[in-house]
């Protein structure tokens, strides 16, 4: 299996976890976005959560980083793009975690809903885009992923 192929394959697997998981985590938020506003309010009331979260986001962005180094499809483009998101989320919420605090008390109090409904629209869409990619069969397989070459 050629190089190309088997960053073909990293992007397909990420985009089976990633797609399902951005299509229904955001929904969520958007449907219960009332119940979000609580859900802040406790994440910033203990430094625990910060600290768990950042070193959560941060190791969840280093292995998306270590194992996609693949820009040349729209979901290729989009899986690496969380893993730099994720990464540099869970740094500043390790040392920063008021200018999160900031950042999420600055759209709560701006009554900036709109802007995040559309960011959550977007995300559940690459959410969808990625479990397509992800979860569509390939031409010439019967569950669309190659097989994998043993070397024998």
């Amino acid at each position: 299996m050629s190089t190309s192929e088997q960053a073909q394959v990293r992007t397909r697997m990420f985009a089976r976890a990633l797609g399902p998981f951005f299509t229904i985590v955001p929904t969520t938020v958007a449907i219960r976005g009332s119940y979000m506003r609580t859900l802040f309010t406790e994440f910033k009331a203990n430094p625990m959560w910060p600290w768990l979260f950042g070193a959560i986001l941060l190791i969840s962005g280093l292995v998306i980083i270590a194992f996609h180094q693949y820009w040349r499809s729209p979901a290729a483009i989009i899986v690496s793009v969380v893993g730099w998101f994720l990464a540099i989320r869970g740094v500043l919420l390790l040392t920063v975690p008021q200018a999160y605090d900031a950042a999420g008390n600055a759209v709560y109090d701006s009554g900036a809903t709109a802007l995040i409904w559309v960011v959550f629209l977007c995300l559940a869409s690459a959410g969808l885009y990625l479990t397509y990619v992800g979860w569509k069969p390939q031409r010439g397989t019967p569950t669309g992923v190659p097989p994998h070459h043993t070397g024998s």
